[in-house]
């Protein structure tokens, strides 16, 4: 609520500021004309001896000029002060959002060491406990391990190992392993076979990642069991990747922010969906770090997303940036390989 107050005073002092530098504007204007008008109508009839300086032209245009000025420099300030405010929003909702990620599984954890201290528990018990407790440890890993390595990406210190692979087997392969870990039965993922002969280039780790929050979306924001669509094309120097859920679907008015860091879709059919807001970011992140690009495409509520990856076919497009990427990962394994010798 306070935030809210703060913000209105903003806008309105804001308004008022404008408004006050258009008045003075205005005013100097308004005593330039007159001023010019009195010395058209009266300067000739004053007495010779009465020595009275016409209007500057080059003063009132500099008085312009320095109003303009500062009326503009008061709107990219009110603009930098309005991003901040909105990133200060989203950045607080993270916290929110990363809290009760943090603290559900913590207090899970520790309902089940309580109950092992305090209670009779039998053997069959114990390991069901345990596995419950190990689930939750690696859901907290994945957690931690996904906000550093947002921080990488934000610093450009993130390592990947690039190398060439053959398009339709490796994106197969990254599909299948994403649905086995979210238990989606083979029959929901329907992706016909692509006979062409594509390379490109890719970190076969982190563009695991890409998949596994695409199918995360896909099942937090799907109602029913979840269907997807997978197709890959392409075209003279990108290998096209469309991969279509069935969900509840995007609202046009969302569609730009979807990739923005923190930005989270409050939906109130769905209201238990919880995240940090950070997974599209980061798969725009990996992907531009790929030389590729994501975008997504819905006709609006309940027609389901379709994410649509593009990336460079090898030795097609992007060659210079490609082959960089090879050329550090060779670097760095003869590094390692140093190291170890």
């Amino acid at each position: 609520m306070k935030k809210n107050r703060s913000q209105l005073f903003l806008m309105i002092a804001f308004i008022f500021a404008q408004f006050a530098w258009l008045g003075l504007l205005g005013l100097w204007i308004y005593w330039y004309v007159s001023n010019y008008l009195i010395f058209e109508k009266v300067g000739e009839q004053i007495a010779p001896q009465i020595v009275i300086d016409s209007p500057n032209v080059t003063i009132f245009v500099g008085g312009i000029i320095l109003i303009a000025g500062i009326a503009v420099a008061m709107f990219f300030i009110f603009r930098n002060l309005t991003v901040q405010i909105k990133l200060t929003r989203l950045y607080d909702n993270f916290i929110a959002n990363i809290t009760h990620e943090l603290k559900s599984p913590l207090s899970s954890i520790q309902l089940y060491l309580e109950t092992l201290r305090d209670k009779e528990v039998t053997e069959e018990k114990k390991k069901e406990f345990l596995g419950f407790m190990m689930k939750d440890t690696s859901r907290l890993n994945k957690l931690i391990n996904s906000i550093l390595e947002i921080s990488r990406l934000d610093k450009k210190r993130i390592a990947h190992n690039y190398y060439v692979y053959d398009a339709d087997t490796i994106f197969r392969q990254l599909i299948d392993d994403s649905a086995n870990q979210f238990r989606i039965p083979q029959s929901s993922v329907n992706f016909p076979n692509n006979n062409a002969d594509l390379k490109c280039v890719i970190d076969k780790d982190a563009m695991q990642i890409v998949f596994d929050n695409l199918m995360d979306n896909a099942i937090k924001y799907s109602k029913k069991p979840v269907k997807l669509n997978i197709k890959l094309t392409h075209n003279s120097k990108k290998v096209i990747i469309e991969f279509q859920d069935h969900g509840i679907g995007i609202e046009q008015k969302n569609i730009k922010r979807l990739f923005q860091k923190f930005f989270r879709i409050d939906d109130k059919k769905i209201p238990n969906v919880k995240g940090t807001g950070l997974g599209l970011f980061w798969v725009k992140e990996i992907l531009k770090f790929h030389a590729g690009k994501i975008r997504a495409v819905s006709a609006g509520e309940n027609t389901g997303t379709s994410f649509i990856i593009e990336l460079p076919i090898y030795q097609s497009s992007k060659k210079f940036y490609i082959n960089s990427l090879l050329r550090e990962t060779a670097k760095r394994e003869k590094l390692l390989g140093d190291k170890n010798g």
